[in-house]
């Protein structure tokens, strides 16, 4: 199981996760939180949104679905706004972590965090997003 890659503190990105993994990710990185921003569907042999849900409920984590196909919408970036409000140790994940960085800034916008701080973190962490229109 590769690791999460930190954003920040209490944010982590992930390609694809297995369901299976979620308690030894909760425990490792003390997770509280995982938000969904892959669409069901989208390659065959991927494992469901409810199958993840169930799997995080079983874990004791919250779960959030805000699935983006594409560039993030205002309904998958709001949920994820509200999502991290609390700044509770959450696991944002897609196909390969692209999507989530980019959901994770336009939210991270809404709260007036500079974009180049945004975009400096992501770079950090492995994404660009310097044509992300934050």
């Amino acid at each position: 199981m590769p690791l999460p890659i930190a954003l920040n503190p209490t944010v982590w990105l992930s390609g694809q996760i297995n369901p299976n993994d979620l308690p030894a990710l909760a425990a490792e990185l003390g997770l509280r939180r995982i938000v969904n921003n892959r669409p069901d569907r989208e390659e065959p042999g991927q494992p469901t949104g409810e199958d993840v849900r169930a799997a995080a409920e079983a874990a004791g984590l919250d779960y959030v679905a805000a699935p983006v196909s594409g560039f993030p919408d205002e309904v998958a970036v709001a949920r994820v706004h509200e999502a991290l409000i609390d700044d509770a140790p959450t696991l944002l994940f897609c196909r390969s972590g692209m999507r989530s960085a980019a959901t994770w800034a336009l939210a991270q916008r809404l709260r007036g965090v500079d974009a180049e701080t945004l975009r400096a973190q992501a770079h950090a962490a492995g994404y660009d997003l310097s044509r992300l229109p934050l």
